[in-house]
């Protein structure tokens, strides 16, 4: 899945294998005979993709709260990648210890030889939907036959999604017109240069819904999509190596998510110190944002345990070989470790 953030997708790309930290030894007895303090851990570096965004504010609350404190059993910094970073370069090249990335994507990646495993889930549900004009003509996924739809590429998230919808429509891409449009959604659906585009409800739907340009979202299949989104994701061997900071790590984001549905007031608050400008116009888009960021996020409660969903990953892992996005069958229990939140 191809995060998005700040009213723009994040740029992300596939990974290659990925370095880690090595294990830690237990400390030596001293001449004296009484053991010496253990060696302080290394922080942790978590990577989130593109810039400073509202949509990572889980993780500055988590900072914040001192979640990610030095001195505590989670010692860890934060790491933005920039616009032009892949989303698993950093990890792979040993400058980060966690990234979040679509499931999806992270697939894709592993089959290409990455060492990655998935810990923590941060999109319960998978966001993205297909756009289409309020006034217009389609009003199911059958409407798409001889249909333009705009992706931003072949590939990532929106590809994967609208590969989704034609499957649940019965149709394949010989049916549609399909456009390549870049990260230009808004501007292609309201000229008219597309009958429909592929978007992120908690991106694009709200960039729609603040330009006052009317629009409708429909479901990219009959329940829910064989599609895993957001995660929180290491390596096999920095996992291995220090199984409790990653544990504290992923508890972290997931009390930071908690935070921010109980308190969105004081998750804006804390995101302000880390978007530059984020007043005035800025401040209620990204309000929008963090409502619809926290709909995908949690529960009909208002809460989330950041549990895996194996079943999820199983259906996403056999739609992606049937639809020739993956070319030999993914093993999910490599690319998963639910013992980190049991």
């Amino acid at each position: 899945m191809r995060l998005t953030w700040l009213l723009v997708p994040l740029l992300v790309l596939s990974g290659c294998t990925a370095a880690a930290l090595p294990p830690e030894s237990p400390s030596a007895p001293t001449s004296s005979g009484t053991a010496s303090s253990p060696a302080p851990v290394a922080p942790a570096r978590i990577g989130l993709s593109y810039i400073p965004n509202v949509q990572f504010a889980p993780f500055y609350l988590a900072e914040a709260d001192g979640g990610f404190a030095a001195g505590t059993g989670t010692p860890a910094t934060l790491r933005h990648h920039g616009a032009q970073e892949g989303l698993f370069t950093a990890i792979a090249a040993g400058q980060e210890d966690f990234v979040l990335a679509g499931a999806d994507e992270m697939l894709q990646a592993r089959e290409s030889g990455a060492d990655l495993v998935a810990v923590a889930t941060y999109y319960r549900q998978y966001p993205v939907q297909l756009i289409v004009p309020d006034a217009g003509d389609i009003t199911s996924l059958a409407d798409l036959r001889g249909k333009r739809i705009g992706v931003p590429g072949r590939f990532g998230s929106s590809w994967f999604a609208l590969l989704v919808a034609l499957h649940t429509a019965g149709l394949t891409t010989d049916d549609v017109d399909v456009v390549e449009i870049g990260y230009t959604q808004r501007a292609a659906l309201a000229t008219g240069n597309v009958d429909a585009v592929i978007g992120f409800t908690n991106n694009d739907l709200v960039q729609f819904q603040l330009a006052g340009v009317a629009v409708r979202a429909l479901p990219i299949a009959d329940g829910t999509p064989p599609l895993v989104g957001a995660s929180l994701v290491t390596t096999r061997a920095y996992l291995a190596a220090n199984p409790e900071l990653v544990r504290g790590v992923a508890e972290a984001m997931v009390d930071g998510i908690n935070a921010a549905a109980q308190d969105p007031d004081r998750a804006l608050a804390v995101t302000q110190t880390q978007v530059p400008g984020l007043s005035g116009e800025a401040l209620e888009a990204a309000r929008a944002t963090l409502t619809a960021t926290l709909a995908i996020m949690t529960d009909s409660q208002g809460r989330t345990d950041g549990r895996l969903d194996l079943d999820a990953w199983q259906a996403m892992a056999a739609f992606m070989l049937d639809a020739g996005l993956l070319t030999a069958p993914a093993d999910v229990a490599a690319a998963t470790a639910p013992e980190v939140l049991p």
